[in-house]
């Protein structure tokens, strides 16, 4: 991996392991609806800036049209309800938990693609990988049930639909959308997010809440041009770069530049055992990709 490659890789994993800071930042002034509807409706405008001058990239009616009910279920999928349930249960337990939780994403792609994907055979690294990252789950999060008590697993177990959704989308787009432009799948999801989100919390949030603080907006934004629509490119432009495998290594990131960050900016308390979970889903995850083929 070049230097430049490997600076762009190391700065995707850092912006997206403090979107788990700026979540539990924005999440205390607003409601985790109105977050997810900001930071996508952000982030669409973001990705259409740059789809509306890439050349690479058409959004004709009619090569959108046929795919609309596919990205209407992305859009819920990888966004709308992921998005929502990371944010809610970041009103609860610590970003720092949100961010491992959220690490778990590969660990259940691969038990997934075991059952979907009919090319995808087991093998003991994915087994043993498997095993080890979900153990990993039950040492991460022993202190704080210990601490909080068993009431607090409902918002872990919250969170931790999130990463199962983002699995469920990636085999959903594997089969559904793997024809098409990245960017242009990123934008059309955003695009759906932002009409869901946006149709729900005028729906449920009586009276709706919009963002005073500046340092609401500030995670807004954050959250919306740098974690989405920035991250995205860079993301994007690393998967032809370096490829997959190697890309799909930013997931040992966050989670630790999550806690970390968790741990300085907003006193989150450090437990060692949590620590040695964290490292075993990373050692799971790993593991599971051993000689796996790209599932995505």
């Amino acid at each position: 991996m070049k230097s430049k490659d490997f600076g762009l890789f190391w700065l995707v994993g850092l912006i997206w392991g403090t979107s788990f800071v700026w979540i539990k930042t924005g999440v205390a002034e607003i409601s985790s609806t109105m977050l997810v509807a900001y930071r996508a409706l952000i982030g669409a405008i973001g990705l259409g800036v740059i789809v509306a001058f890439s050349k690479k990239v058409s959004l004709k009616w009619e090569t959108i049209k046929p795919h609309l009910g596919t990205f209407f279920i992305l859009g819920l999928l990888n966004i709308t309800l992921p998005w929502s349930m990371i944010s809610y249960g970041s009103k609860f337990i610590d970003s720092g938990m949100s961010a491992v939780i959220n690490g778990t994403m590969p660990l259940f792609t691969i038990l997934l693609s075991f059952i979907f994907v009919k090319d995808d055979r087991v093998t003991a690294a994915k087994a043993a990988g498997l095993l080890i990252g979900f153990l990993g789950v039950v040492v991460l999060l022993l202190p704080k049930i210990n601490i909080d008590g068993a009431g607090t697993i409902v918002y872990y177990l919250i969170s931790m639909a999130a990463p199962l959704l983002y699995a469920v989308a990636v085999i959903y787009a594997r089969k559904r959308a793997a024809d098409l432009p990245s960017l242009m799948q990123a934008f059309l999801q955003l695009v759906m997010a932002t009409i869901q989100t946006w149709a729900l919390a005028f729906l449920i949030e009586h009276p709706i809440v919009h963002p005073a603080l500046p340092i609401t907006w500030v995670a807004l934004v954050w959250l919306g041009l740098l974690g989405t629509c920035i991250a995205y490119i860079i993301y994007f432009y690393l998967l032809h770069r370096i490829g997959p495998t190697l890309v799909s290594m930013i997931t040992y990131i966050p989670p630790l530049v999550g806690m970390l960050l968790g741990i300085i900016f907003l006193g989150e308390q450090f437990f060692w055992l949590s620590l040695v979970g964290a490292l075993m889903i990373m050692g799971g995850i790993m593991i599971g990709n051993i000689g796996s083929k790209e599932t995505a």
